[in-house]
């Protein structure tokens, strides 16, 4: 009796409605279901959703308005040179993180050439939309469809975005709504709140980075303190901070500049909203005391850090050759943090002034093609200044461009 042979297309086509059917029903099917069928196939439990009680994310206010560290027109200058100002076509999710960080969701430019706040956050949350920028090289999606929730792509291919949970960070301090629709490349009924459960689930605090991890989190989460992730392992806010003051300060992106800044964030958060131990709060602010006296002593005459600012005053005998980029890292990111710490984290009045004065120089003098390459670094300049007139730069660009 001869074997009757199933064809090869028939089967694909039988399998493809198979798959689309499990689409089609995970798609209608209520979230218990979903959280059950998980636990089915992975033997694992998923984690429970963290309440998330507020429509918008929190902001820490600048705490200064100090003219003589930088005047208006120093200011506007920086500014106008740091517009997102990129073609539109193919680009740099990175590039544009960082842009909408400074600027915000609501930020609008005179010049057509500059993208608008909402045109940078429906680039970034929008697959169709970003696809349409990288028609003409094919990429990865920026999103990526779980099963609970919506992941993003993070790494250094062309259309990702480089660093873990920056996409979520910058869209956060850029003041998105916890329900700004995020369209993936099939799902359209997700949320920010979908890619935040999935950035809690997905954290690990052993991973390399938790720096923008801890800004999103810290801009979300209180009142709550501590929750659970993928793993049913507890996670607070207390053992992220310690994971912030591990190790040598050079670890850590940008030069180990970041998780300094999202310390600083944290305590700053915890004056209000108490998410940190006394015990905690108490190393916190004595390992920012102790970056605020590296410093002193680490600063170069003319006013910049080098990328080994965290060897203190043996980081002005080291032999280095430092780009100049790789000094705007390091200065624009301290003066940053600097410009949301108390006082009594300041270094002398000349540190601070010489790292404005050489930072300005420096970005106003860069040419257009390496400013645009360098955008990630240059806009922390930007964003810095602005902290340090009690402003930030949609604020003082919708009242200064007019006028000029």
């Amino acid at each position: 009796m001869k074997t009757r042979r199933f064809p090869l297309a028939a089967f694909l086509a039988l399998q493809g409605l198979v798959l689309a059917a499990f689409a089609a029903a995970w798609a209608v099917m209520p979230d218990a279901s979903a959280k059950a069928l998980v636990t089915e196939l992975t033997g694992r439990a998923p984690a429970t959703a963290v309440r998330v009680e507020r429509e918008f994310p929190l902001a820490v206010a600048p705490l200064y308005d100090d003219p003589e560290l930088v005047g208006d027109e120093e200011l506007a200058a920086v500014l106008k040179r740091l517009r997102p100002t990129f073609p539109r076509q193919e680009l740099k999710p990175n590039h544009v993180e960082h842009a909408l960080r400074i600027w915000g969701v609501d930020a609008t430019f005179a010049d057509p050439a500059a993208l608008s706040g909402a045109e940078m956050r429906d680039f970034l949350c929008d697959h169709a939309r970003f696809l349409s920028s990288w028609s003409e090289q094919p990429v990865e999606p920026l999103l990526i469809e779980r099963p609970l929730g919506i992941a993003v792509r993070w790494d250094r291919k062309p259309g990702g975005s480089v660093h873990h949970d920056h996409w979520l960070a910058s869209l956060t301090e850029a003041g998105v709504r916890i329900d700004q629709p995020v369209f993936g490349p099939a799902r359209r009924d997700s949320t920010v709140r979908d890619v935040l459960q999935e950035a809690l689930r997905d954290f690990r605090l052993d991973e390399a980075e938790v720096e923008w991890s801890a800004m999103a989190f810290g801009l979300w989460l209180p009142p709550a303190k501590e929750w659970r992730d993928g793993e049913g392992r507890t996670v607070s806010f207390d053992s992220i901070a310690k994971r912030l003051m591990r190790g040598h300060g050079r670890y850590g992106v940008c030069t180990g500049t970041h998780r300094v800044y999202s310390l600083m964030l944290l305590v700053r958060l915890d004056d209000d909203h108490a998410i940190l131990s006394p015990a905690v709060r108490d190393e916190s602010l004595a390992h920012l005391a102790r970056v605020r006296d590296l410093l002193v002593e680490s600063q170069y005459d003319e006013g910049f850090w080098h990328a080994n600012w965290s060897d203190g005053a043996a980081a002005k005998n080291a032999v280095l050759d430092d780009a100049d980029h790789r000094r705007v890292i390091a200065t624009g990111h301290h003066l940053e943090w600097l410009a949301i710490a108390p006082p009594e984290l300041h270094p002398p009045r000349d540190v601070l002034h010489r790292a404005a004065d050489w930072l300005i120089r420096e970005t106003l003098a860069v040419p257009d093609q390496e400013l645009r390459e360098r955008y990630t670094f240059y806009s922390h300049v930007g964003n810095a200044l602005a902290l340090w007139r009690n402003t930030r730069p949609a604020e003082f660009w919708r009242k200064w461009e007019p006028a000029r």
